[in-house]
C-alpha cells in the first residue's frame, strides 16, 4: 500500500521535522515534539480520507482566501497547514489560531 508522499515548502520546515532541537529551538518543546509526531503520522497514512478519519488531528480543508489548504491541530491554539497536490502531501507552516474565533 502506498502512502501520502510528504514534501516540505522551505528547507527550515524540513530541517525541524528531522532534528528536533531545531523544533524545539523554534517552536517550543510542546509544539516541536507536536510537529514531528503530527508528520509521523500522515507518513503513515495512505490518503487524505485516514488522516481526517483520525479525530485528534481534527484534520480539515480551510474555506475561502484558504482555499486548498488543509489544517491539523497541533496544540490548543497551533495547527500545521498543508497543501495537497495529488498524492504529496506539502508541510506548508505552523501557524497560532488564536485570533481564529475572535479571542
Amino acid at each position: 500500500m502506498r502512502s501520502l508522499e510528504i514534501q516540505f515548502r522551505t528547507n527550515s520546515l524540513r530541517k525541524r521535522y528531522q532534528f528536533s532541537n531545531l523544533a524545539f529551538k523554534a517552536y517550543g518543546v510542546q509544539i516541536g515534539r507536536k510537529y514531528i509526531q503530527r508528520i509521523n503520522i500522515i507518513k503513515q497514512a495512505k490518503n487524505i480520507e485516514e488522516l481526517k478519519s483520525i479525530r485528534t488531528l481534527r484534520c480539515h480543508p480551510l474555506k475561502g482566501d484558504r482555499k486548498g489548504e488543509w489544517a491539523i491541530k497541533l496544540t490548543g491554539f497551533y495547527r500545521l497547514l498543508f497543501t495537497l497536490l495529488g498524492e504529496k502531501l506539502e508541510i506548508v507552516r505552523i501557524e497560532e489560531v488564536s485570533k481564529h474565533y475572535d479571542d
